[in-house]
């Protein structure tokens, strides 16, 4: 008697996406960069999920988080505020490394248009940490020097029950 058998195998474990949120400063003290970096990289080297990652790609930790996460592997949304963003990036250098990594990208997600430039940082701010699992902020712990800057929205992020895991040397300020 002939009996058609299906292989008896366990079912392939399917891994969770973690979706990684970033906030931080423009301008990263040299002594402090180090230490940023190698903190980016090993959230970014887990193994127990698959990631993906989000940021605005502004200079500075933006963009820092953006490529070591492509380095890695990790997709990246790209989430750009609602105004002249590009333009208002920094110099020629920053808005050359945004084209750069906007390009990589595997998504890009564009804002409505807020009244002024501060409230589409705040508003992009928002959107990432509304959809992240985690938020990582490289932040020195000091208060947003104008609405829509880390401190915001690390305070925002906790506010609404986001885990935050901040990335500062104890004792490093930023100027």
């Amino acid at each position: 008697m002939f009996t058609d058998q299906l292989a008896e195998t366990a079912p392939v474990p399917r891994l969770a996406v973690t979706r990684v949120g970033v906030t931080g400063h423009r301008v990263i003290p040299p002594s402090v960069l180090p230490y940023v970096r190698s903190a980016l990289h090993r959230h970014l080297s887990r193994t127990d999920v698959a990631l993906e990652a989000l940021s605005s790609l502004a200079a500075g930790t933006d963009q820092l988080f953006a490529d070591l996460a492509l380095a890695h592997g990790v997709p990246v949304t790209a989430v750009i505020p609602g105004m002249d963003y590009e333009a208002h990036l920094g110099d020629e250098a920053a808005r050359a490394s945004y084209r750069r990594i906007l390009r990589r990208c595997a998504k890009r997600v564009e804002l409505p248009v807020q009244p002024t430039h501060e409230q589409a940082y705040f508003a992009a701010g928002q959107w990432i940490v509304e959809r992240c699992d985690e938020l990582l902020a490289v932040w020195d712990g000091r208060p947003a020097r104008g609405l829509g800057g880390t401190g915001d929205v690390v305070a925002y992020a906790r506010q609404i029950g986001v885990p935050v895991t901040v990335l500062w040397p104890d004792g490093a300020l930023r100027d």
